[in-house]
């Protein structure tokens, strides 16, 4: 019995983990997209703030620093698909697929040229990193049965970037539900026009949420480089962006629905991971590659069957044209 329950929430507590980077990613796109963007550049500019997050942890020995360049960088990009898409109403879905093939060039590129390390950034000592972090009481609660077990395993011994990206789900439920800023931005993605006529700037809105967008892409690239590794690797966001824009397409573009998309992804993960190497009834050992690819068939899956259900902002991806 405690060794199925510490199995569980083993398993949850990793759900946990791997959901991060995904819940964060999610939350970014849909700002983006309800002011009536689209962004499929969630994958470069996460990739992009992994890179910068791994780079200046290694030089500075400071995660917080890292962390803070990350998000600028990722805001940089995210400027840019808006200077392209907003400023100029370029093509939204050949700028984001444009960011995503820069990031994951110059990143190989930058890292070979500054750390001769195969496209790697050097691995960080732990005072360089987000550790886990012991909540109150975690220790002398996990003798408790069940409930303290619970806390000591599950709740406690995470990031503060894990913490972050919970509360990011608040947040963006707050921001986007519960303030002014909020129906502005549901409404431009809605009707901009009517917004323009209110006499409110559609383009500094959706800059605005673009650059939300950035930012949360930004964490969620520091929280792979600089707290669940200890380095910079190439292409180590591995389409978990395009996992978090899968997660809220599903999650009809609502904080809670996609999180919870999110969570399920991370599940399969957690999971998928546990099963390497266990063998199965009746089929022996699962290939390690079937596993992994357990996350992007489960993504096809999900789109195949629900996305014709799921109903987008009705102005994302079409540029707004003021009338004179």
């Amino acid at each position: 019995m405690l060794d199925t329950l510490s199995t569980v929430y083993a398993t949850i507590d990793a759900t946990f983990r791997v959901s991060t980077p995904l819940i964060l990613c999610a939350m970014a796109g849909l700002f983006s997209e309800r002011s009536g963007i689209v962004d499929i550049s969630l994958e470069g500019k996460m990739l992009a703030a992994a890179f910068a997050a791994g780079s200046v942890a290694a030089v500075t020995g400071s995660a917080w620093a890292g962390l803070g360049v990350a998000i600028l960088t990722s805001i940089a990009l995210a400027l840019v698909h808006g200077f392209a898409c907003i400023t100029h109403r370029g093509n939204q879905v050949v700028s984001g697929l444009a960011i995503n093939i820069l990031a994951s060039g110059l990143t190989v590129v930058l890292g070979i040229a500054w750390f001769k390390t195969g496209g790697q950034t050097p691995s960080l000592e732990n005072s360089a990193r987000f550790m886990p972090i012991e909540l109150p009481l975690a220790g002398a609660l996990s003798d408790v049965p069940i409930i303290g077990q619970f806390y000591s395993d599950v709740v406690s011994g995470h990031s503060v970037l894990v913490y972050v990206a919970l509360l990011s789900v608040l947040v963006t439920w707050w921001v986007v539900y519960q303030t002014r800023f909020g129906l502005r931005l549901r409404a431009v993605g809605e009707n901009p026009l009517a917004v323009d006529t209110a006499g409110l700037s559609v383009s500094r809105l959706r800059f605005a949420a673009v650059a939300i967008c950035g930012g949360l892409c930004g964490i969620a690239g520091a929280y792979l480089s600089i707290s669940q590794n200890a380095s910079f690797v190439r292409e180590m966001t591995a389409g978990q962006g395009y996992i978090a824009l899968a997660a809220l397409i599903f999650g009809k573009w609502r904080p809670l629905p996609a999180m919870l998309a999110c969570l399920m992804f991370g599940f399969l993960d957690a999971v998928a991971i546990r099963l390497q190497g266990v063998p199965m009834p009746y089929i022996g050992e699962v290939p390690v590659q079937l596993i992994q690819a357990l996350p992007y068939v489960l993504t096809v899956v999900l789109l195949a069957g629900f996305i014709g259900r799921a109903i987008a902002p009705r102005a994302v991806g079409v540029p707004f044209v003021k009338e004179r």
